[in-house]
């Protein structure tokens, strides 16, 4: 008689096309005795069951990976679910909701920075485990660019139910909006949510709004390529220097950084997001594409490989931004980078983005 095949073990986390801290949960069939967790041939972890439940927190390295766990019975007898498109980060990095703090120290850094700089900039960073940061003009208004279509993207997440399905339309617009930076999808976007780029605009600045992102407006769709032939202190958060410009978006540094801060925390379900309708995958959904953002060589510039860079950047001839989460292995912080020039923002933009953000990961290495 041929033996009966063990089922193979249901995972309910971590989940196809997310991030994940290392939380392995699930069910183990019947009669199984050990669970093996595993990339590659690399074992992250062999428990013994007590039960059919599994709960259990191992270390993934940071950057895509399947996610292979295997049940064992008391005959040997093995089967095995895979998790694929996983993006992991480190345990130490799980989103904490803290008070933000001013770090003196870094913020004599952060001033030193922007003043080397010369043309205007926009500074704000925080540790996401401790609290501490700093900033640098960061209640000032600057045109901008594309940073705020992670904020179309959080107001399309809390209209659909659920992430978006592998392959769906919304899956593609999701992804050349955030990946690609396409204005076209973005406007697609818009049009989804409320049938014109000016009436999904406003949902959009609707959904800031309940951020409590008080200096943001989305202002319309973008253009295409056709339309352009036609103490213990609060960090501080001041205007040092307003760039002047015209009607369009516009936002500050402190509130991508809350925009940020609010999508990591909203990947733990924490937060404003879950109020606001959208889930803990869906949050971990949209991290796992920012993960996946190919502009590189602004927050990300110096640090090489000790740290994975969540972000999305944006820019115009004037100005140049990037936005996002620097995850390490200690832990995580949200960095803020805008700056503005009348005569044009380029590769300086990028290397100040480059040297706030090392500057942030030595001081939170050095004080933890």
């Amino acid at each position: 008689m041929t033996p009966v095949a063990l089922p193979p073990p249901a995972i309910l986390a971590p989940a196809p096309r997310e991030v994940s801290f290392g939380l392995v949960t699930g069910s183990a069939p019947i009669g199984a005795r050990r669970v093996i967790i595993r990339i590659g041939e690399r074992v992250l972890a062999d428990r013994p069951l007590h039960g059919r439940r599994f709960s259990l927190r191992v270390e993934l390295p940071r950057h895509e990976l399947d996610l292979r766990v295997t049940a064992v019975d008391a005959l040997g007898r093995r089967s095995s679910s895979v998790v694929h498109d996983v993006v992991g980060l480190p345990a130490a990095a799980v989103p904490r909701a803290l008070r933000a703090r001013s770090d003196p120290a870094l913020a004599r850094t952060v001033r030193a920075l922007a003043a080397g700089f010369g043309p205007t900039s926009g500074i704000y960073v925080e540790d996401l485990g401790s609290g501490r940061g700093a900033a640098w003009n960061a209640a000032a208004r600057f045109p901008a660019g594309s940073t705020l279509k992670l904020a179309i993207a959080l107001t399309v997440l809390a209209s659909h139910e659920g992430k978006p399905a592998a392959g769906s339309r919304l899956d593609r617009l999701v992804r050349e909006m955030l990946v690609d930076s396409d204005n076209e999808a973005a406007n697609a976007l818009e049009i989804w949510l409320a049938g014109s780029t000016a009436t999904g605009s406003a949902r959009v600045n609707e959904t800031m709004a309940a951020l409590g992102m008080r200096d943001s407006q989305m202002y319309g769709g973008y253009e295409t390529p056709f339309r352009l032939l036609a103490g213990l202190q609060p960090i501080p958060v001041r205007v040092e220097s307003q760039p002047a410009f015209g009607l369009g978006k516009y936002t500050t540094a402190a509130d991508l950084a809350l925009l940020a801060r609010s999508v990591y925390l909203g990947s733990a379900g924490k937060g404003t997001l879950p109020r606001l309708g959208i889930t803990g995958a869906e949050t971990r959904y949209l991290l796992w594409q920012l993960a996946h953002v190919g502009d590189r060589g602004k927050l990300d510039r110096y640090l090489g490989s000790s740290a994975t860079v969540l972000h999305k950047a944006g820019w115009i001839e004037t100005a140049r931004h990037d936005n996002g989460i620097v995850v390490w292995a200690g832990g995580a912080f949200v960095a803020t980078v805008m700056t503005w020039s009348p005569g044009g923002a380029g590769a300086a933009s990028d290397a100040l983005a480059g040297r706030v953000a090392e500057a942030a990961l030595a001081r939170f290495r050095r004080v933890g």
